[in-house]
């Protein structure tokens, strides 16, 4: 057997990682949703409250529990979605093979709800764009909020920055930008310089204006779109989302908007990764860009690197399943030694 170790070049990392991506893509993803689910689940009979989760203790960084419900006959992903503050698409990925728009009476269907905590501090707003998901963690408050998003559709991408909220709005009129009307008119659908508040307002019952110019964060008067990439750039949320986190966040709350479609974690002891589709507007990335990008990802934990052996064939697994879903990553003996790539 082949071993690479955290020494080597990430060029080589790389290269070796990707060796054995075809593989990985034959793996069954059933033994790690048994995985995630074995380890925190429970069987949820109607709609969830808002996610409000308490904070993990120090050195951990894993909220919340994957849920299993049924689906009743009339029930859509859309409509879970909703219910349980889970968008469009970490429910299709989520659930791979079901139909998201009829997935039959007494299927069942997973809800995405445990979620590795962005890297970084934990204060403000944290918007991670691969994830569609927003997070709050309310300043003297041992917890974190966290909701779905709607973001920038290919060619109006959202920015990736550090900011802050600057102003808040109920029941905000839209002024549409000169780009957008004219978007509007090319396509026989002009609009009016000015869309007072209502049902006919595309920006909800209230809006947050960001310190980056032209970005807002805002409710929606639209039934699909959220946790999907559909907007101009500005950040999309349920209008019974925005409207609680309004009740919470402050004018001045720092925002960090990041782009991270693999996030390690701890719990427990023990490693998780937890992978999303990466956001491209140039295509699909290649597998060598996303092994980078993992490899990456776990370079900036200096916490794990050299410390845990993982087991590389289940990241693989993880990566090629992009299923959001936090699954362990280390071998089950969990020693400790120098991380390898095995590539017998």
């Amino acid at each position: 057997m082949l071993a690479w170790h955290m020494q080597g070049s990430v060029q080589s990392k790389v290269i070796l990682f990707a060796c054995h991506a075809k593989d990985s893509r034959m793996l069954s993803r059933v033994p790690l949703v048994l995985r995630s689910l074995s380890l925190a689940v429970s069987f949820a009979a109607g709609s969830a409250v808002a996610l409000e989760l308490p904070l993990p203790p120090p050195g951990e960084d894993i909220v919340g529990q994957v849920q299993v419900i049924k689906a009743k006959y009339e029930d859509t992903f859309a409509d879970l979605g909703k219910a349980n503050d889970l968008g469009y698409t970490e429910m299709v990925a989520a659930n791979p093979g079901v139909d998201a728009w009829l997935p039959g009476e007494g299927s069942e269907v997973i809800l995405p709800t445990r979620f590795i905590l962005p890297a970084g501090p934990r204060e403000g707003i944290v918007i991670n764009l691969a994830e569609y998901r927003l997070y709050y963690f309310p300043k003297g408050r041992n917890v974190v909020y966290t909701y779905p998003l709607g973001i920038g559709r290919e060619g109006w991408g959202s920015p990736i920055t550090n900011t802050s909220i600057i102003a808040k709005t109920p029941n905000p009129a839209w002024y549409p930008p000169k780009s957008i009307r004219e978007e509007h008119a090319a396509e026989g659908d002009p609009l009016p310089t000015v869309v007072a508040a209502g049902p006919n307002n595309p920006l909800g019952p209230f809006k947050f204006t960001l310190g980056t110019p032209g970005y807002l964060i805002h409710g929606s008067n639209k039934k699909f779109g959220i946790g999907m990439r559909v907007s101009h750039g500005c950040f999309r949320m349920l209008n019974n989302n925005v409207l609680e986190l309004a009740g919470m966040a402050p004018v001045g709350t720092k925002l960090r908007i990041i782009n991270e479609p693999y996030k390690f974690g701890v719990s427990g002891g023990k490693v998780y990764l937890e992978a999303h589709a990466p956001l491209d507007d140039h295509g699909e990335p290649s597998l060598v860009d996303k092994h980078t990008a993992v490899i990456n990802a776990l370079l900036k934990r200096d916490d794990l690197v050299g410390k845990l052996r993982l087991d590389w064939d289940v990241v693989r697994e993880v990566v090629a399943a992009e299923d959001g879903l936090p699954i362990e990553i280390a071998v089950p003996e969990n020693a400790v030694a120098s991380s390898t790539l095995p590539l017998n």
